[in-house]
């Protein structure tokens, strides 16, 4: 794994309440991913990228990621919180990448969005 691959790992997968997650590189429509296994085809990614241009859309239709619908609990410039029955994703926006973190049931979404939350501040404090 690379470094950003394990900074990953590190702060969101090993909370126990972050299922997958990515690191969203807008420009390039690239995903760096944790865990290895965890794959997101450019559909997907292109799908995260539109999400933030359109937050009252978003909030209003919901977000098709990874063949579920998802309904939209929060949408704005910076954050989207969107859930499926028991599972759910957050997805924190930097200067120039996305942060995305999957959760599932017996997950805390809490933690999830905590630990990405504090993450992606991480990541405008660094300018990444």
């Amino acid at each position: 794994m690379n470094q950003i691959q394990n900074l990953l790992y590190d702060a969101l997968i090993k909370t126990q309440h972050v299922e997958s997650a990515a690191l969203i590189k807008v420009k390039e429509v690239i995903a760096l991913t944790s865990p290895p296994g965890f794959h997101l085809q450019p559909q997907q990614v292109q799908a995260v990228i539109d999400a933030f241009k359109n937050p009252p859309i978003l909030r209003r239709e919901g977000l098709h990621f990874r063949e579920k619908n998802y309904k939209c609990i929060r949408a704005d410039k910076n954050s989207i919180y969107a859930k499926c029955d028991n599972d759910g994703i957050i997805m924190v926006k930097t200067k120039t990448n996305i942060l995305l973190a999957a959760y599932r049931d017996a997950m805390y979404p809490s933690v999830c969005v905590e630990a990405t939350e504090k993450l992606g501040c991480y990541f405008r404090e660094k300018d990444i």
